[in-house]
C-alpha cells in the first residue's frame, strides 16, 4: 500500500518491456547448455516527468540455472508487477519491492530488472549516480575476472594473453561439469599450472558434481593449482558443500547455494563457503543484495560481484552496487558486455587495467544505443 508524499514527476506513467537477442563474441559454455546468443528482457519504466529508467531481466545461459527465462520475466512483469506499481513514485523503492512479494513470489530476476530500473530512475530524476541511492562511491574501479571457454587448451591459454597484454583481465575462470570429470579435471589442472605465476585462475562446476565426485576431483584441482573452487554440488545440499570447504585449502564459493539473505546465514551457519558469488540479478535486486552482503559480513565472509551475463545495464547496476559496498571484497566477474559481438550503448563500459570503471553521469551513467536495441529486438 502506498504511502508517497512523492514529488508528482516521479510518478510511474509507464512500464514497457523489450526482448533482445544479443549475439555473443564466441559460444559460452555452461555446465549443461551453451549460449551463442544472450537474451535479455529491457524493462523501462517512464516517469511523469519524462525520466526513464532502464533495468535487465537475464539469467545465464536460460531457465536451467534458476527457472526463469526472459520469457517468463515478461510475462511477470506485463502481467503482474507493471498494473501493481504503475502509479507510485520511483522514489517508493523500498515499500514497492515490499509490496510486490504479496504479489509475486520468488522470481528474483524478474524483480531485479524493476529493481534497477526503479534505481535508475530515480537517481536521473535527482541528477545523481545511481551509487549515491546505495550510500556513495568509495572506489571507482573493480577488478574483472574473465570466464573462458571449452575452447582446446592451447587455444585457451592464447586468449590469456591476448587479455593479459590488453591489461583487460589478470584471474581467470574456467567452467567445469559438461566433460567427463577425470577428463575436465585434467584439461583445468594443465592451464593451472601453465599459468602458475602469471595469472590466477578459478573453476565453476555450475552445481552438477555430487558429493563423490566432487571429493574425488575437487583435492586434484587445488593441489593442481586452483585457486578459487566455485558450488562444485548442487545448490540445496549445503552441507556437502561444507563438508567440500572443511577438506581444501583453497576457498570455496557458494553461488546456487545462496539466492536470499536467508541462504547466506545458512552457509555461515555451516561453514559452509568463504566467498559468496553475489549477483544483483538473482538476489532480486540492489535492495535485497544488500541485504545478503550485510549477512556475509557480519559472518566474515567475502563477496564475489558475480555474473549472469547481463549485459551493460545489469552490469553498471552491479558496478555502481560493487563501487558503493565495501562486502564486494573479492573481486568481480562483471563481463557480461565483452561477451557480446555487437555494442549497445552509446559510450561503451570503460574496462582497462584489470578493471571495470564506474560509470559517470546520472541513474546508471550509461545510454542505451536505441537503434541496436530495436535492430536485436523480437517481434
Amino acid at each position: 500500500m502506498s504511502c508517497s508524499m512523492s514529488d508528482p514527476d516521479l510518478k510511474i506513467v509507464s512500464i514497457d518491456t523489450t526482448i533482445i537477442d544479443v549475439p555473443l563474441v564466441r559460444p559460452h559454455k555452461f555446465a549443461t547448455t551453451t549460449a551463442e546468443k544472450q537474451p535479455i528482457l529491457l524493462v523501462a519504466i517512464t516517469t511523469a516527468g519524462g525520466v526513464t529508467g532502464y533495468g535487465e531481466g537475464v539469467v545465464p545461459g536460460g531457465p536451467w540455472w534458476g527457472g526463469e527465462s526472459v520469457e517468463t520475466m515478461k510475462a511477470i512483469v506485463d502481467g503482474y508487477i507493471a498494473p501493481y506499481i504503475a502509479g507510485r513514485g520511483v522514489d517508493e523503492i523500498s515499500g514497492i519491492m515490499v509490496d510486490i512479494e504479496r504479489v509475486v513470489s520468488g522470481a528474483r530476476f524478474a524483480k531485479a530488472a524493476v529493481d534497477v530500473a526503479l534505481h535508475d530512475a530515480w537517481a536521473r530524476a535527482l541528477g545523481v549516480g545511481v551509487h549515491a541511492l546505495l550510500g556513495g562511491a568509495f572506489r571507482t574501479g573493480v577488478d574483472v575476472r574473465w570466464a573462458l571457454g571449452a575452447a582446446p587448451v592451447e587455444e585457451i591459454l592464447e586468449e590469456v594473453e591476448e587479455k593479459m597484454a590488453a591489461r583487460l583481465n589478470f584471474a581467470f575462470k574456467l567452467k567445469m561439469g559438461a566433460l567427463d570429470p577425470k577428463v575436465d579435471t585434467e584439461r583445468v589442472v594443465t592451464i593451472a599450472q601453465a599459468l602458475e605465476g602469471k595469472a590466477g585462475v578459478s573453476i565453476d562446476v555450475n552445481a552438477r558434481w555430487d558429493r563423490f565426485t566432487a571429493l574425488r576431483y575437487v583435492p586434484q584441482l587445488v593441489d593442481g593449482g586452483v585457486e578459487l573452487i566455485e558450488q562444485p554440488t548442487p545448490g540445496e545440499q549445503r552441507e556437502v558443500l561444507a563438508e567440500i570447504n572443511h577438506l581444501v585449502s583453497a576457498p570455496v564459493m557458494a553461488d546456487e547455494s545462496v539466492q536470499t539473505p536467508h541462504d547466506a546465514l545458512e552457509i555461515a551457519k555451516l561453514g559452509a563457503a568463504d566467498v559468496i558469488a553475489l549477483k544483483t540479478t538473482k538476489c532480486g535486486g540492489l535492495q535485497r543484495s544488500k541485504e545478503v552482503v550485510a549477512v556475509a559480513k557480519a559472518a566474515g565472509i567475502r563477496c564475489h560481484g558475480a555474473t549472469s551475463i547481463e549485459g551493460p545495464i545489469g552490469t553498471a547496476a552491479s558496478i555502481h552496487f560493487a563501487c558503493a559496498e565495501p562486502g564486494i571484497n573479492y573481486g568481480t566477474e562483471l563481463f557480461g558486455p565483452q561477451l557480446f559481438a555487437v555494442e549497445l550503448l552509446q559510450t561503451p563500459l570503460d574496462y582497462s587495467d584489470g578493471q571495470v570503471h564506474l560509470p559517470q553521469g546520472p541513474g546508471l551513467g550509461v545510454e542505451l544505443d536505441m537503434d541496436v536495441v530495436k535492430h536485436l529486438a523480437r517481434d
